[in-house]
């Protein structure tokens, strides 16, 4: 036997050694890919949920594309949404038909995907700021052109620069359990004045709420915090 013939066991079994690690190394790669994507899916599911805005409903509080973290656990444990907060909430039934899943593998996608952000909210969810809650008495407008809550004019600064408070004249009482919401982007935005004649006259059930919208988590050039407004 040459030198040559007997460095070939070696080589297959160092080939054989090569092969096994890389293979182990990839199950290791694709065991944490899938625990950091349960992880990530678990805490958005219960925690902290990012939202991709879509629309310039919200603008110049929420740009177009801004991927927002909402807080999940803002309104359990006896907490009530209040006047002011900017929710994210499931308008089926009430500003949407509504609809099916689209199947177990396309819930599976999405929710990954939505899980960091990256997918485009459902086509059911919303992003609006609340303006009256159960029992309020919400109109427009007063001789100075401004909404009425419960007969005290509201002092809106967030609304988008040039807009007026409402184009679309209502008379409402929110029923109890329900909430009236609408963008700050008055004439860009289809929210419960648009709604007037359906079922809950334009109010979203409290109970469809998500939860509220907490930071702006990019662009990093306007990373911050969100911040309600119950003036």
């Amino acid at each position: 036997m040459t030198e040559s013939d007997a460095q070939v066991p070696e080589r297959d079994q160092s080939s054989r050694q090569g092969r096994w690690w890389r293979s182990r190394s990839v199950r290791l790669w694709v065991t944490a890919l899938l625990c950091t994507v349960l992880a990530t899916s678990l805490v958005s599911a219960y925690v902290m949920q990012p939202f991709l805005i879509p629309s310039g409903s919200m603008e110049g509080t929420l740009q177009v594309g801004d991927r927002v973290l909402v807080n999940r656990l803002a309104y359990r444990f006896g907490h009530d949404v209040q006047r002011g907060d900017i929710v994210v909430f499931d308008g089926a039934g009430s500003f949407s038909a509504e609809s099916s899943d689209g199947g177990l593998l396309t819930g599976l996608l999405r929710g990954a995907a939505a899980a960091v952000g990256l997918a485009r909210p459902a086509e059911s969810d919303y992003v609006k700021r609340v303006i009256g809650v159960g029992g309020d008495r919400v109109s427009c407008c007063d001789a100075e052109g401004r909404i009425e809550v419960n007969g005290e004019a509201l002092d809106e600064p967030y609304i988008y620069p040039g807009d007026k408070p409402s184009n679309v004249r209502f008379d409402i009482q929110v029923p109890e359990g329900r909430l009236w919401v609408m963008g700050d982007h008055r004439s860009d935005s289809a929210d419960s004045r648009q709604y007037l004649g359906s079922p809950g006259g334009g109010t979203v059930p409290e109970d469809k709420v998500i939860g509220r919208v907490e930071w702006i988590g990019w662009p990093l050039g306007r990373w911050g915090s969100v911040r309600s407004d119950h003036g």
